[in-house]
């Protein structure tokens, strides 16, 4: 007796590998249940089977019982159903289908087990005749934020916002720029009361005159769902004046042009034209101002190398022949030797004789 005394006495006052055996049992009989877990989100609709079948006839002779952990939600009793208020217009049961139910609208509230017991008379009295367990996990992912231009609330200030909803835990919503946060504004967060669901909002305003590349982050829980912003600065535009005056210029420059080659076609040729004297209307000395034009405008274009070959593809020969000689076969060329000298025809030259 006193051999058996002593192993007893160490038990009593350390119970803690007692303990460890019965939560070992437990974790086993847990495990080797076999119970069935249903994954599903917010929002979505979650069929629990009973897993039990009976015909018709029974129905009035058993009762069926659906409770989530210690709290009633479904119960049939005499072919009737009854719905608890927080399950009331979203659950019901499914006789053909095992005697299921189906909870539609999942909110994170609905996580858990639940159980199915059949009770079933017999000798005057219900006994229980089956029992299942379901495991319901109801997740809520928050979608990827979407980024909205709110527009110009000042001169060069561009204003955005960041806004993501339907998710669970509460989130936390942060704005970076090269890995540093930077100061939102306006940040809102709501849940709803029935869903229990978070939404999450935040502005940002930043100059419009650089380059950004804006990260908006949300965190809820160990999970993190983001979004990039980019953002290109506008090169400046020219204004009005600046387009007429660069109209102006290119209209200028293509006369300048235009007047330069014409004016040295007419000096890389060996005669002038008599055809200035009818443009160049006046006495001699308006001959020499023209020469005196012609000659200096020559001097500057022919200090270009492209405009001399241009030229030199342009102008007409005085050995060849040209149309115009056709049209103006009565009209007498002058040397330049004589320009300025007073003579303004001369009747036993061609245009084609040497002097």
């Amino acid at each position: 007796m006193d051999h058996a005394a002593k192993w007893k006495t160490p038990l009593l006052k350390h119970p803690y590998p007692k303990l460890f055996l019965l939560l070992m049992l437990a974790s086993l009989f847990y495990f080797c249940s076999g119970i069935i877990q249903v994954n599903k989100t917010v929002e979505e609709v979650a069929v629990l089977s009973c897993d039990y079948n009976i015909s018709t006839e029974e129905l009035t002779e058993i009762r069926i019982y659906w409770q989530k952990d210690d709290e009633m939600v479904l119960a049939v009793m005499s072919g009737k159903v009854q719905v608890w208020p927080k399950y009331k217009n979203r659950t019901f049961t499914d006789v053909t289908d095992n005697h299921s139910i189906v909870i539609m609208a999942l909110r994170l509230s609905d996580n858990g087990k639940y159980t199915c017991i059949i009770q079933k008379i017999e000798k005057g009295s219900y006994k229980v005749k089956h029992l299942t367990s379901v495991m319901l996990l109801v997740r809520a992912d928050f979608p990827v934020p979407s980024i909205t231009d709110l527009g110009n609330p000042s001169h060069n200030i561009k204003r955005i916002m960041c806004l993501t909803s339907g998710g669970f835990p509460k989130p936390h919503l942060s704005w970076l720029e090269n890995e540093e946060e930077l100061n939102a504004i306006n940040t809102t967060v709501s849940q709803d009361p029935e869903t229990e669901l978070y939404t999450i909002s935040s502005e940002l305003d930043f100059n419009m005159t650089n380059n950004h590349s804006f990260l908006c982050l949300v965190k809820y829980g160990n999970l993190i769902v983001s979004q990039i912003f980019n953002w290109q600065k506008s090169e400046p535009q020219p204004s009005n004046n600046q387009l007429w005056i660069i109209i102006l210029s290119s209209v200028v420059s293509g006369i300048v042009v235009i007047t330069a080659l014409t004016l040295r076609c007419l000096v890389h040729s060996k005669y002038y034209r008599t055809i200035i004297l009818t443009l160049i209307p006046g006495s001699p000395n308006s001959i020499s101002m023209g020469q005196r034009l012609s000659e200096v405008l020559a001097s500057v274009i022919a200090s270009s190398r492209f405009m001399e070959t241009l030229v030199s593809h342009l102008c007409v020969s005085p050995s060849s022949v040209h149309p115009l000689d056709r049209r103006f076969s009565d009209t007498y060329y002058v040397p330049r030797s004589l320009l300025g000298t007073g003579v303004t025809s001369m009747s036993n030259h061609s245009p084609h004789d040497t002097f």
